[in-house]
């Protein structure tokens, strides 16, 4: 008797560089692989160990970046760490009308930049147990200096304090405990009474509904009410 939008949902998932939300976000593709879609984003910076070119980002160059600024072809973008990270437009639409939920995986300023144009969007934000182990993840990366490692470490703790502007937290202490956290989190906003379409009543629940509304229903005995409902 409830008609759902056929939307899908626009998810936004950040966190601090450490948190492991790139992790958490292959665990939700992997549960639910036909009704999620992974927008990926395009970056300039270089390509890391183990990460593949239009999987994890497209890899482009900060004069090609800045071109495509120019060209609107992002739905959002920001400078992060002397770096361009930026959401292609391509695609989102489609996808979230097709009833697919798309998951965008953003840094602070571009998840608030989203905010002001898409604000019933889904934002989750993912927090690492504690700086050190934050730290800790960074530098078993072997790719970052330990200049870059402060001022990592920096803009994290400015990021941690952005972190009321979300919807939801979740602490990635236990990657499993976290994933959990998060599908429970997008069960429960496909729940909302703002993502309900229509309320309605199928043929029988009417035929039930002028029953108990006639005045020869409301005149017999309980015992042969119950009798009657049962048959």
């Amino acid at each position: 008797m409830i008609k759902s939008k056929k939307t899908g949902q626009l998810i936004v998932i950040s966190a601090p560089s450490g948190a492991g939300k790139g992790t958490i976000i292959k665990e939700l593709l992997k549960n639910k692989p036909k009704e999620r879609w992974l927008s990926v984003s395009a970056t300039s910076r270089k390509i890391r160990p183990l990460e593949k070119e239009g999987i994890d980002y497209y890899y482009i160059s900060k004069e090609e970046f800045e071109k495509r600024i120019k060209e609107d072809y992002f739905l959002e973008y920001n400078y992060y760490s002397d770096n361009y990270y930026g959401t292609p437009k391509g695609y989102i639409k489609e996808k979230l009308n097709e009833g697919i939920d798309v998951i965008l995986e953003v840094e602070i300023n571009g998840a608030s930049n989203i905010k002001k144009i898409i604000p019933e969007a889904l934002f989750i934000f993912i927090m690492p147990p504690s700086l050190q182990e934050m730290i800790k993840r960074i530098k078993k990366r072997g790719t970052e200096t330990n200049e870059k490692i402060i001022k990592r470490f920096h803009t994290a703790y400015k990021e941690i304090n952005e972190v009321t502007k979300y919807n939801y937290v979740v602490v990635n202490d236990n990657l499993e405990e976290a994933v959990d956290k998060v599908e429970a989190i997008i069960k429960a906003e496909k729940c909302r009474v703002d993502r309900i379409e229509e309320v309605y009543l199928d043929t029988k629940e009417e035929e039930l509904h002028e029953l108990l509304m006639s005045e020869e229903f409301n005149n017999t005995p309980l015992g042969e009410k119950i009798q009657w409902k049962l048959n």
